[in-house]
């Protein structure tokens, strides 16, 4: 089988920092290679996973252009979707395309589908959730508009959700082309198990709101609890940059959401309180020692969670997650096993002083029985064989 992986065009392989599909899509083509499937990355070109033919159009990243006004980055990822279509159907030999760009790659693919010199694509969808009447009053665009104009002309591709959570909401017309649900993974031996914990809790993830950052901040302050928290600010890596546009009243980023929020719900408690640290984007073994000496990850959603890699990420380094009750949580997490489920700030507390309950060589079993990299690839496998007989032929 020969696969070609579209890639967001916003980060580049292998990961460096934060990356959520990108964290993902390495560990998938590790496990298809290694299983003997041929693979080819549409993606950016700053890295090449070594031994992995990669197609790129863009040779920098493109991340700082993500938050960007739409007619700014749109034309990034449409420029990107066209130039790996056209490098893909020039080729001929590719057994099924695998997609991962939210919105735009659905859209253009379905379409591109209809040309019968083009393999039959899968495109994972990474969220963000169906939208529902909680998103709305948020004064959230409505995006179920788009799944049902889109599930009118599907043509040969298909929809696979990283949660059951995520998909249930689905329309019964998008439904004939939902294949059953893969859950993202990684590759477990990049995380080290570490049994004693040191006296810090942590939060990982971008800050946003979404987030809920500021539930745990306060939280800690409440208890006198060591805090360390880790993750992007809009793209922000390092604690210098982040200081230097803090300072910057003139600062472009003042006009971003998740800046504001770090500014605004952060950032004084982090000035008043030595006890809550921000560590700046981490990667490499500084991001495993943060992650596997840490007593829990907190992780206080304000949102549907479509998955939640940073949970995985914990747990398989044996830190227990103590997470708010919401999207795919109840998946990964099973409550009083390998961590606990809030459902709401009261709950949360009260978790936090139960965590020494949590026995971290169980959380290290949870990942490695469901969300090892080597089951996924497997599993990405068996959809696209499927969606391969759909259409009629056989690999």
């Amino acid at each position: 089988m020969r696969v070609a992986i579209i890639a967001p065009p916003w980060l580049a392989l292998p990961i460096k920092g934060y990356g959520g599909i990108e964290l993902v899509l390495e560990g998938l083509i590790n496990g298809l290679v290694a299983s003997g499937i041929e693979v080819e990355v549409f993606g950016n070109e700053a890295r090449k996973m070594d031994g992995i033919v990669t197609h790129s159009l863009y040779k920098t990243e493109q991340y700082l252009n993500i938050h960007r006004p739409m007619y700014e980055s749109l034309p990034i990822l449409a420029a990107h979707m066209e130039y790996a279509l056209t490098k893909i159907k020039a080729d001929g030999k590719f057994d099924i395309i695998h997609d991962h760009n939210g919105f735009f790659g659905p859209e253009l693919l379905a379409w591109a589908t209809y040309d019968k010199s083009l393999p039959p694509v899968v495109h994972t969808l990474h969220g963000p959730p169906f939208s529902n009447q909680a998103m709305l009053e948020q004064g959230l665009p409505d995006n179920r508009p788009f799944w049902d104009q889109l599930a009118k002309n599907m043509g040969r591709m298909y929809i696979i959700g990283i949660s059951n959570t995520l998909m249930d909401p689905a329309s019964n017309e998008l439904r004939k082309h939902i294949l059953p649900t893969v859950y993202n993974a990684i590759e477990i031996n990049n995380f080290p198990f570490v049994k004693q914990k040191k006296d810090y809790f942590m939060t990982l993830a971008r800050f946003s709101r979404d987030k809920g950052q500021h539930i745990a901040v306060e939280l800690c302050v409440k208890k006198g609890l060591r805090l360390r928290m880790a993750g992007t600010i809009n793209g922000i890596e390092t604690n210098k940059r982040l200081l230097l546009e803090l300072a910057n009243p003139l600062s472009s980023f003042r006009s971003c959401d998740d800046f504001r929020y770090y500014s605004d719900k952060i950032l004084p408690y982090t000035v008043k309180h030595k006890n809550i640290t921000y560590s700046g984007n981490l990667s490499g073994a500084a991001k495993m020692k943060f992650v596997s000496e840490s007593k829990a990850l907190l992780f206080p959603i304000d949102w549907e969670e479509p998955f939640g890699m940073a949970v995985i990420e914990a747990l398989a380094c044996g830190t227990p997650v103590i997470a708010m009750n919401r999207g795919a949580m109840s998946e990964i997490i099973e409550h009083g096993v390998n961590g606990f489920l809030a459902n709401n700030e009261q709950e949360f507390e009260e978790y936090i002083d139960r965590i020494d309950e949590i026995d971290p060589v169980v959380c290290r079993k949870s990942v490695e029985k469901k969300f090892s990299a080597t089951t996924m690839a497997a599993e990405y496998v068996k959809r696209y064989q499927q969606a391969i007989r759909l259409n009629g032929k056989s690999i």
